[in-house]
């Protein structure tokens, strides 16, 4: 059944949550009160959200295996890349189906995605497009010509509209299978009248050293990583390590590292029961050894001391 929603948030972890069809961890990296809208349609089989950020951020996510994606920029804005790629105005990531994508962006940032049935996205390149518009095997930018790209970016922000002022259009079925249908068309136009901006090898042989990182870093969320370790681990040299990280996270390891520890710490303190633990217990076991210092830091990331989290829900 069509549907739609559009929801404002002041905590990543919430705005993490909604987003339909992906499992995303997000880590603030500017300083200040963190706001986001996300507007997200469901219609018969294709799938969009619009999203506005106001702070930078790391955003990693595993979308949903056997749907076929592609994200753009709705706005000129701030840097925004995806996986080490910078995401220009007028161009159109293709994602590989079910894979892990890494999004960087150094300030405010609004950004459109779109989704298939993997076999539909396929079938259409092959009967309506006469192009491939199957998943690509790894990740790829395409720049569609501008009257292509522009027709998409219209019905797209008409549909964010009708979210957030008609929802109930977008609830009828036959209202919501036109514009379904018109999305369809105008993305196959971007496809068919396009140019391919093609991954280097260094890109992508730093893409397999940062998912070796991540892996590493999800199988140890609550233990101090040291960088010496993680570049034996995943072998690769620390000034190997320090230009990825770099490239795709916009900062080196031991910084990014702090911050999303911070992150988990924060987390833990908005879900911990004052009954069975301390913000002192809760801020070691993440590492932070040195309190004060950790309070400091937390303040200046987050508005708040850590105690004011800690005791937020018993208010």
């Amino acid at each position: 059944m069509p549907s739609s929603q559009v929801l404002t948030f002041t905590d990543p972890d919430d705005y993490a949550a909604s987003i339909r069809r992906s499992s995303i961890e997000i880590t603030v990296t500017g300083r200040g009160q963190f706001s986001a809208k996300l507007t997200s349609v469901d219609l018969h089989r294709l799938v969009m959200q619009r999203a506005a950020e106001n702070l930078p951020r790391v955003w990693h996510s595993a979308h949903e295996p056997g749907r076929a994606g592609i994200t753009f920029r709705t706005h000129r804005g701030p840097s925004l890349l995806l996986s080490g790629v910078e995401m220009r105005p007028g161009d159109i990531r293709r994602h590989v189906a079910g894979a892990e994508i890494l999004q960087r962006s150094s300030g405010s940032a609004s950004f459109a995605a779109m989704s298939l049935p993997v076999e539909e996205m396929a079938l259409l390149g092959a009967t309506i497009g006469g192009h491939d518009m199957a998943p690509p095997k790894d990740p790829l930018t395409m720049t569609p010509a501008p009257h292509a790209m522009a027709k998409l970016q219209r019905l797209h922000a008409t549909a964010g509209c009708l979210a957030e002022e008609a929802p109930e259009l977008i609830a009828n079925p036959d209202a919501a299978r036109g514009l379904e249908q018109e999305l369809i068309e105008a993305l196959v136009d971007c496809f068919v009248y396009s140019e391919r901006r093609e991954n280097s090898l260094a890109q992508g042989q730093h893409g397999i050293v940062m998912r070796r990182f991540r892996r590493m870093v999800e199988g140890s969320p609550e233990q101090p990583l040291y960088i010496t370790e993680i570049c034996k681990a995943i072998r690769v040299s620390i000034r190997t390590l320090q230009t990825c990280c770099h490239e795709h996270l916009g900062m080196g390891p031991k910084h990014y590292l702090m911050l999303r520890r911070m992150h988990l710490a924060r987390r833990a303190l908005r879900h911990a029961d004052p009954d069975e633990t301390t913000v002192t217990e809760i801020a070691t076991r993440f590492g932070f050894w040195q309190l004060g210092r950790f309070a400091v830091e937390y303040q200046s990331l987050f508005g708040e001391t850590p105690s004011a989290t800690f005791h937020r829900q018993l208010a």
